[in-house]
């Protein structure tokens, strides 16, 4: 399996894709290089209207994901669809909230 394999795990139901962010940490360039390219990817054959993203696994993550969430909300909105995001920890929440990103997303 290829590295940009790995940074994601994707399930898809009649209405809803969803994928799970493997890395507990999405600090590093090459990572967040690679996960943008797996996710990319997805939304690009997502034939679903509505992608969630799972970060039960995200532990922490630098500004240059937050960046990358919004180019994947745009592409999507741009499509007609819905993203979601799940399971974010409450410290990476506050970033979110600091930022005013919780204004742009659907956090559950």
């Amino acid at each position: 399996m290829e590295p940009t394999e790995e940074r994601i795990f994707v399930e898809h139901s009649p209405d809803v894709t969803t994928v799970t962010l493997m890395d507990d940490k999405l600090l590093d360039a090459q990572d967040i290089q690679e996960l943008q390219e797996a996710l990319m990817s997805v939304v690009e054959q997502a034939r679903r209207e509505k992608l969630v993203l799972d970060f039960a696994n995200v532990q922490f993550l630098s500004s240059a994901v937050l960046g990358l969430l919004v180019k994947v909300h745009k592409n999507i909105c741009e499509r007609s669809g819905q993203l979601q995001l799940r399971n974010i920890n409450t410290k990476i929440y506050e970033i979110f909230k600091i930022t005013k990103l919780t204004e742009i997303f659907d956090i559950s």
